[in-house]
């Protein structure tokens, strides 16, 4: 089997329709693909309709933001109650506050001398939950930088750059808690990229894994093989499964889907720990 439990569709910052995604998913001869936008799961009704008669299994996610200790970090919820009423009112609480972030980016792009506009990053971000990337792309279309990855530096948007405004980001342990509570399984997101700013210490991952942490997402493009060798002992170490995944995000990134893929037996274990939802089979 060939599983990929990390993609994101235009419902958040990916470029691919929820429709387009499982086409694309089915393309690179994928048997599982998780959906997993930022902090909305807007995404699941397309992507469901895209499966059916596919094969393909879609597995309902997404991916949280969130902080410790001053630094920003990621968590994937998997199967999860969509519906549940405590974990639903803090995904709206993000994504509220995306937009007050946005605005509050875009102008500071201004205040630096990029000819960009608010309306220009509602455009390109369509129906999706606006975030830095929307921006760096208007950054590109105004030729102020060459590529995405080149808004994120400090110059620009990254974490602490020049443009950077701080957003509302949920605590991880009450997190972890919040994706339990709706049934759902949680797993650290790309926790040793250190190209994307300060990286979270073992311990904090000790007191997750405390919390009710399933995993580690340990095969990803921004970790290295030491990287990868440390984080599968400490996952070891603490009773977590492991998971890779490609962190897709369409034409946005260079990553392709099934970049990086999940072993059986971790996503087996995943399955045995969901509550909340279930799989969609096509």
């Amino acid at each position: 089997m060939r599983i990929d439990l990390h993609a994101h569709s235009n419902a958040s910052d990916g470029t691919d329709s929820p429709a387009e995604l499982v086409a694309n998913a089915v393309a690179a001869g994928l048997d599982v693909v998780a959906l997993t936008d930022h902090d909305t799961v807007s995404g699941y009704g397309e992507a469901a309709a895209a499966v059916a008669g596919t094969g393909l299994v879609l597995v309902p996610g997404a991916e949280l933001s969130c902080q410790a200790g001053g630094i920003s970090m990621h968590l994937l919820a998997y199967l999860f109650d969509p519906a549940e009423p405590a974990f639903a009112a803090e995904r709206e609480l993000v994504r509220t506050d995306r937009f007050r972030r946005g605005r509050a980016i875009v102008e500071r792009c201004r205040e630096l001398g990029a000819p960009i506009s608010w309306e220009q990053v509602e455009r390109i971000a369509g129906d999706g939950s606006v975030g830095r990337p929307h921006i760096a792309s208007a950054l590109v279309e105004a030729g102020v930088v060459a590529t995405v990855s080149d808004a994120f530096t400090a110059d620009w948007l990254a974490n602490g750059g020049r443009a950077d405004v701080r957003k509302h980001e949920t605590d991880p342990v009450a997190a972890v808690r919040l994706v339990r509570a709706a049934g759902g399984v949680p797993v650290f997101a790309h926790p040793g990229a250190v190209k994307r700013g300060r990286t979270v210490g073992d311990a904090v991952i000790a007191d997750l894994a405390a919390a009710g942490l399933g995993g580690l997402e340990v095969d990803h493009v921004d970790h290295d093989d030491p990287t990868r060798a440390r984080l599968r002992g400490l996952a070891a170490e603490l009773g977590l499964f492991t998971t890779g995944s490609s962190d897709y995000h369409g034409a946005r990134k260079t990553v392709r889907l099934g970049e990086h893929t999940t072993a059986p037996a971790a996503y087996e274990e995943l399955l045995a720990q969901a509550t909340g939802a279930a799989p969609i089979t096509g």
